[in-house]
């Protein structure tokens, strides 16, 4: 496919042969200038051969301001319009050269190419036949010839594609458009009728691509904007589809189907930004809540449900709501299997809820998805610990108390647990050493899960107690068993006052 910047290119290539060719033909030519419009003139050509393009049209501007008869004026800044990419503004350039000079066939020939570009094949043909019956140069009249029967061709083609598109055949219209697009690149019909093709074939990609460069084509093309709006909202990209309705509105504040539709995306856009707040401040059954709400707003398009369970989901993992939270992430799942972050707060959920096995699955799972993702590492590392920890001493059911139990919780458990297993409760030898050894137990688990650093190191999967965990780091709590607890009262805070009586 011929790009328009592939075209321009090709422009600015031919303009010193262009421009030579054109003073040999016309030379001698009264264009009736004055000294200045020279000056212009000359300087915009060699600013032109030179490439500097901005400069150049500055010059033919003036040139043609001082002389609006000079239709070399109208046709080098015609050229530079060309060089630049803005055939629009070429258009009416060279239509006045050939209004002035009626028998400048090179013109008329550059004026039905960009006809034929912008897909007005009638007025491209009328040209091309124009230029064949003038006494063009041999050059000009094969070009004619060729572009003509081109012409006729791409009749054909755009003929057959609507009729292929009427029939529903939407296939093989996309394919008949490809071959008029190819020559017409600025026809912007050609390009919403394939945009609808693509619609209908469910390739919304393709159909955006063709729809941004139709909005562009048309200066007030309102229904290319509102299109481009309703696709980007039924795939779930609220902030996308704002800024086309806005563009739709800022060529038509009134237009209905868009302010209408700039209402919905408004209102769904404030909604999810807010809820995104609350995530960030932590406030997260909050921002469940609003997320509920944006189902509420729109609950027709998928794409905006699996966004609202995905970040609701995310909300409760992060808000310690375990339960819920393996609930909603497991509907998104069913959805989307791959979905990286769901697997992700869903093996946080099951950690909390120290079901490490499923959580080292999804941290697994989503590992295979993003293989260089440092928090999945982590992750699937602390759940291997927290298994293999689960399967030698937890101090949480030492205690009996959850994961996410504040320390007066801890406190009071472990006084009521160590009134329970004192060793001076027991008068059998073998029960006695089975409460020493749970009371040491139960001791252990307090001093750990009421000290904040050494909690954080067993939450994380290493047992503050065991010496093989801590590679190094020397603990001598409780050394040498019950005995060690000599001299130690652990209802020193409390109502209770036990007597420590050792044989």
């Amino acid at each position: 496919m011929v790009s328009i910047e592939h075209a321009a290119h090709k422009i600015l290539t031919y303009i010193p042969y262009v421009f030579v060719l054109m003073d040999l033909r016309y030379e001698g030519v009264n264009c009736g200038r004055d000294g200045s419009v020279d000056n212009h003139m000359e300087m915009g050509k060699k600013l032109l051969a030179a490439g500097q393009l901005a400069d150049a049209l500055s010059h033919f501007h003036a040139a043609v301001d001082g002389d609006p008869k000079n239709y070399m004026a109208y046709y080098r800044r015609a050229t530079v319009f060309l060089a630049m990419g803005k055939s629009k503004s070429a258009l009416p350039d060279l239509s006045r050269v050939i209004e002035l000079k009626p028998d400048f066939t090179f013109a008329r020939l550059q004026r039905g190419n960009l006809l034929l570009k912008q897909g007005k094949l009638d007025e491209a043909e009328s040209d091309f036949k124009n230029v064949l019956r003038s006494n063009p140069s041999d050059k000009e009249e094969r070009e004619a010839q060729s572009q003509l029967t081109k012409s006729d061709e791409i009749q054909r083609l755009v003929a057959q594609a609507r009729s292929s598109f009427s029939s529903r055949d939407y296939l093989t219209a996309a394919a008949q458009l490809d071959t008029v697009i190819e020559t017409c690149v600025w026809d912007a019909t050609s390009r919403e009728m394939r945009a609808e093709c693509f619609i209908q074939m469910g390739e919304m990609g393709k159909a955006i691509s063709d729809l941004k460069v139709a909005s562009k084509l048309k200066s007030d093309n309102t229904q290319a904007f509102y299109k481009l709006s309703t696709i980007y909202y039924n795939l779930g990209d609220h902030e996308m589809s704002l800024n086309e309705v806005r563009e739709c509105l800022k060529l038509d504040p009134d237009h209905k189907q868009c302010y209408s539709h700039y209402k919905q995306v408004k209102k769904l856009n404030k909604q999810i930004k807010s809820a995104e707040e609350l995530i960030q401040e932590q406030k997260y059954e909050d921002a469940v809540s609003k997320y509920e709400a944006v189902m509420k707003t729109e609950p027709n398009v998928h794409h905006f449900s699996l966004l609202a369970k995905e970040r609701i989901c995310h909300a409760l993992a992060q808000g310690q709501q375990a339960s819920r939270a393996i609930s909603v992430c497991s509907e998104v799942l069913q959805s989307n299997p791959e979905n990286v972050n769901v697997l992700k707060d869903r093996a946080e959920a099951y950690i909390q809820e120290e079901q490490y096995e499923e959580a080292i699955q999804d941290y697994e799972a989503a590992g295979k998805h993003s293989e260089n993702d440092r928090q999945i590492k982590e992750g699937l590392e602390r759940a291997q610990r927290l298994l293999k920890q689960s399967q030698k001493r937890d101090y949480y059911k030492i205690l009996g108390v959850k994961r996410t139990a504040q320390k007066k919780e801890i406190i009071k458990a472990y006084r009521k647990l160590a009134q329970q297993w004192h060793p001076d409760n027991f008068q059998d030898p073998v029960e006695k050493k089975k409460a020493e050894k749970k009371f040491i137990d139960i001791a252990q688990a307090k001093e750990v899960l009421t000290d904040p650093e050494m909690r954080t190191k067993f939450d994380q999967g290493e047992d503050p107690m065991d010496p093989e965990s801590q590679q190094g780091h020397h603990h001598q709590h409780f050394h040498g068993g019950f005995h060690g607890f000599q001299g130690f009262n652990p209802f020193g805070s409390g109502p209770f006052n036990f007597k420590f009586n050792f044989n």
